[in-house]
């Protein structure tokens, strides 16, 4: 009996994952980006903890590989997209866009896209178990939510700042696809020597949190790809 019910406790951790995406996406239908940003997080908590309960239970199972990738399309694909569609709806556009204006926000589900196929690659790919090939998509959502939450009055102040965010989920959908490898955070113990990149990461990580506050979560994924790009030179 106790069996049983240890080897659906990771699951139902991703179900958590998958029901913080669902409020998430109706936050960010209402412009709630704040709010929708909170339950990003809260996906990314459930997200890292059910990995760990898998292992640590040892109940890992075809399955919840499956609901996994299912729950995280749609808290960190499909809530960063209809955040931003939901922005470039608010947004002014530029005169000579007033033709068009109505179909570019359509351009945001092209995050929801290339997640998926971040999420499918990831599935399929050896090289990913101790590490990362391309931006992770909680990373990703993280970013867009937080960016969104803290400076939307910034970005829809003036019609210009379209073109930037069309260029940013552009460069965002390619990071999550290219072969580009990121370091991950697991550790496999404290040592210094053989967690450096870690730990350098975490205690800038954690001063731009405490320097810039909801904009810092954006900032630390700006870190992390910046930090990913300088220790691959160095290999």
């Amino acid at each position: 009996m106790a069996n049983a019910i240890t080897r659906h406790i990771p699951n139902t951790v991703t179900c958590l994952n998958l029901f913080s995406g669902c409020i998430a996406s109706v936050m960010a239908f209402e412009a709630q980006y704040e709010w929708a940003l909170v339950f990003i997080i809260f996906s990314a908590i459930f997200d890292f903890f059910d990995g760990m309960l898998a292992r640590v239970l040892k109940a890992p199972s075809l399955i919840g590989k499956e609901l996994d990738s299912l729950a995280d399309d749609i808290s960190f694909g499909l809530v960063p997209a209809l955040m931003l569609f939901s922005l470039l709806k608010e947004m002014p556009y530029p005169d000579f866009l007033s033709g068009i204006s109505i179909f570019v926000p359509y351009v945001a589900f092209l995050i929801a896209v290339f997640s998926a196929l971040r999420l499918a690659k990831f599935n399929v790919d050896e090289r990913q178990t101790s590490s990362f090939v391309g931006l992770p998509t909680p990373a990703n959502a993280l970013f867009w939510g937080a960016l969104i939450a803290s400076e939307h009055g910034y970005i829809t102040s003036s019609p210009t700042h379209v073109f930037f965010l069309i260029i940013m989920i552009l460069l965002f959908s390619w990071l999550m696809i290219a072969e580009i490898p990121m370091f991950s955070l697991k550790f496999k113990n404290l040592s210094w020597k053989d967690n450096k990149i870690s730990f350098i990461f975490l205690i800038i990580a954690a001063l731009l949190l405490v320097f810039l506050g909801i904009s810092g979560f954006s900032a630390v994924i700006a870190w992390y790809i910046l930090l990913s790009l300088l220790t691959r030179k160095k290999k």
